[in-house]
């Protein structure tokens, strides 16, 4: 028998109500407006699944299950290319911690009597990890790719990265001609290079992108986030300050190079008068969007020797950033703060192997080296 106080909505009329205290909390500071929007389309596909006019108290442990493995074979939205096959396990794991919280509010406001999720038995399996695309870049791979970043912005680092570019880049907002097929997504239309306007070239942008990518790991929602203001000077450095998830702030110094392309890009920016308080804008203007930045990535990739090239998302760019500061010996705990992890555990997820590794620690091995002192 139902308790007395048990509110039978149906499934969507649940749905709406969840969605609109999760996107309340972005107010408070609580979630942030990307993980708040996440939330948001899971609890949408989950009505689609569930069907919108069921009583939610109705579902059972069976019916989650049902729901769940329907999401799994659901082809991956995200991923256009032919063949990009279903659901990650990473995406399942996601899209089960949000049904899940929406039926743990459920059960705290009588709109269920029993979590069903209590009695669901599907759990994403693991195959093999993150996709290759979303793993770090090994350190020739890296320095070919930011090799290829520091040639389009034309400021070459000192050592590191030479001969990781195919050929070298031309004159600072000039047109660099680079294999493959015509401008992407964020780029201006084919036949538009020439004559540019100077607020429609992106050739310091793509630079300055790939860069913070690649040796500070943000979040790419903290990336098109980020605004010229967050960039700041401190006793002759430059620091970026990060605005992440759950409202917390991070101040994140950059390295020297980067530092000097962003200087050389607002620089760029400045001429231009831009109005858009954004850092990063596309080449109409406009902020970039999340979708933008792996065409940029796609983009500078196209520049790297094919032997030192592979495939990576912005994603495997922040894995790229803690695999290589961890393996330098960098404090694990300055690794979390750059990151903005709010634990090690955390941390260690993002911690990839690398090819060579196990050889470099067995020849080191700390029992077996010569005594230190005499006597």
């Amino acid at each position: 028998m139902r308790p007395a106080d048990l509110n039978r909505l149906t499934v969507q009329e649940s749905a709406d109500r969840y969605v609109e205290l999760i996107r309340a909390k972005t107010l408070t500071g609580a979630l942030s407006p990307a993980t708040a929007e996440v939330y948001a389309r899971d609890v949408a596909t989950f009505v689609g699944l569930a069907g919108e006019g069921k009583v939610l108290d109705d579902l059972t442990g069976e019916d989650v299950d049902a729901i769940l493995l329907a999401f799994a074979r659901k082809p991956d939205g995200r991923r256009a290319e032919p063949g990009a096959g279903l659901q990650s396990a990473s995406s399942q794991s996601r899209f089960r911690r949000s049904v899940s919280a929406l039926f743990k509010h459920a059960t705290l406001t009588g709109w269920v009597q029993i979590n069903p999720m209590a009695l669901a038995t599907v759990t994403a399996k693991e195959r093999g990890g993150l996709r290759p695309e979303r793993r770090a870049l090994t350190r020739e791979q890296a320095q070919g790719l930011i090799g290829a970043a520091r040639d389009l912005s034309g400021h070459r680092g000192d050592g590191g990265g030479r001969g990781g570019a195919r050929g070298e880049a031309g004159a600072l907002g000039g047109t660099v001609a680079a294999p493959g097929p015509a401008p992407v997504a964020d780029g201006p239309p084919a036949g538009a290079e020439r004559g540019r306007r100077r607020d429609q070239r992106t050739e310091l942008r793509d630079a300055l992108i790939v860069l913070l990518l690649s040796t500070m790991g943000p979040r790419v929602s903290e990336l098109v986030r980020a605004n010229v203001e967050d960039f700041y000077t401190n006793d002759g450095v430059r620091y970026w300050r990060i605005f992440g998830k759950g409202g917390k702030t991070r101040d994140v110094p950059l390295p020297g190079d980067v530092a000097r392309v962003l200087e050389a890009y607002l620089l760029e920016r400045g001429r231009a008068e831009v109005q858009d308080k954004a850092l990063l804008l596309s080449w109409r203007g406009r902020r970039l969007a999340r979708g933008d930045v792996q065409a940029v990535i796609d983009r500078v990739q196209r520049r790297v020797d094919p032997d030192r090239r592979r495939s990576v998302t912005p994603h495997g760019l922040r894995h790229t950033t803690a695999t290589h500061l961890l393996a330098d010996a960098v404090d694990m705990d300055a690794v979390r703060r750059v990151l903005g992890h709010s634990d090690l555990a955390t941390l260690g997820r993002y911690r990839d192997e690398l090819p060579g590794e196990l050889e470099v620690a067995m020849r080191a091995h700390p029992l077996l080296r010569g005594p230190s002192g005499g006597g």
